[in-house]
């Protein structure tokens, strides 16, 4: 799981990190500090999971949460606060748990399991609501298109769908490898599902969707998932949540 730690506290943040960094279930922590940190985070970042505070120096945690909660596909929310008066309105705020400060080990462990269990029972409806290209077998994937013109580098680029070996969202920004070189431009992964949807592109991730003719390798990775190597040696993990249509598509 990719986590955010929100709190304008640089020590409970430490501390939090410390913590959810020592659970096998956490690839990554991110941490913010203030409202428009978070949002800009949680938009650009696949981020499953936000640890928030509820008194932040400016603002409310609880007016954050709410913010979160307007967004496509917002992550879930787990409350880390020293005030337990708030607890009600936290869960009115779909808050998946509320922990308290100081933090205690087994109690952030118990969040960090609750946030996911949520995230595999979740991963069956995420899958049937995937586009129906992504359930065929390779041989059944559709001819590619034509070249796409790309702006970057202060121009546009043709690429051919062939040439695109992977494409990241990273930042707010597209991040194309392509068999020669790396462009970035701007748009989303829907956008390029879209665009790609005549080709045999696959959605493995939050983050990241692979042309499934440059995979040069499959390996087991840990919670039972796999990471691809790419053939120019692109490591790209696939999650929970992208798992079953990956093992269909690419007959495992």
């Amino acid at each position: 799981m990719r986590l955010l730690i929100v709190d304008d506290e640089p020590l409970a943040r430490h501390e939090l990190r410390y913590l959810l960094e020592g659970f096998e279930q956490v690839e990554q922590v991110l941490e913010a500090d203030d409202e428009a940190s978070t949002l800009a985070i949680v938009q650009d970042e696949a981020i499953d999971g936000v640890f928030l505070d509820i008194h932040l120096t400016a603002e409310s945690g609880l007016d954050v949460a709410k913010k979160i909660n307007q967004l496509d596909q917002p992550p879930m929310i787990i409350f880390a606060t020293a005030y337990d008066e708030y607890a009600l309105k936290a869960f009115e705020r779909n808050a998946r748990d509320y922990i308290m400060k100081p933090f205690d080990q087994a109690r952030v462990k118990q969040a960090v399991m609750k946030l996911h269990k949520a995230l595999e029972q979740q991963t069956v409806s995420d899958a049937a609501l995937e586009p129906a290209t992504l359930q065929q077998k390779p041989t059944e994937l559709p001819l590619e298109s034509a070249a796409i013109p790309i702006y970057s580098d202060d121009r546009f680029q043709l690429v051919k769908p062939r040439d695109i070996m992977a494409i990241e969202v990273q930042q707010g920004s597209i991040i194309l490898y392509l068999t020669n070189k790396v462009l970035t431009t701007q748009g989303t992964l829907k956008e390029w599902e879209e665009k790609l949807s005549n080709d045999p592109f696959l959605r493995v991730h939050r983050s990241y969707m692979i042309h499934i003719d440059h995979i040069k390798e499959i390996q087991p990775w840990f919670n039972n998932t796999y990471q691809v190597i790419m053939s120019d040696e692109l490591k790209i993990p696939v999650s929970r949540t992208y798992l079953k249509t990956f093992k269909q598509v690419i007959g495992l």
